[in-house]
């Protein structure tokens, strides 16, 4: 077996807690129809729910994320890599911003918005992590 590090730790904590943010957000939109026909309360009882997974999933992101950065002597990293890291925190915090305004939203086409933009954002933010892992 390959040795257990701190470079594996921290890359699997950051996977796992993408799978739960963003495999969660992707997993509760194809629900909400679902959802919606058990009752009108459905899919905010079952969101409320997924929020208090989700956003510890979140702070896990990003403080594994920040670990990662540290790790990295970006000033020695070509500019593609910067560029790509600088959209890569703007995806996180545009996810995590319209995810909290999609948990204050109050109408129908604000929730859908503010979920969208989130679980789009945090799409990007999966590739990006990709591209800066391959890069």
């Amino acid at each position: 077996m390959l040795p257990v590090d701190a470079t594996s730790i921290r890359l699997f904590l950051h996977v796992l807690a993408a799978a739960v943010w963003v495999g969660g957000q992707i997993t509760l939109a194809g629900l909400v129809p679902t959802l919606r026909s058990l009752g009108d309360d459905a899919p905010r009882t079952v969101a409320r729910r997924f929020n208090r997974m989700a956003w510890p999933a979140f702070a896990v992101l990003v403080l594994t994320g920040v670990w990662s950065v540290v790790e990295v002597d970006v000033a020695d990293t070509s500019v593609e890599y910067q560029v790509t890291l600088f959209l890569k925190l703007v995806a996180v915090a545009a996810s995590g911003i319209s995810a909290a305004a999609h948990v204050g939203a109050s109408s129908k086409g604000a929730l859908a918005f503010w979920g969208a933009l989130s679980g789009l954002s945090a799409i990007a933010a999966v590739f990006l992590g990709i591209l800066l892992s391959v890069g």
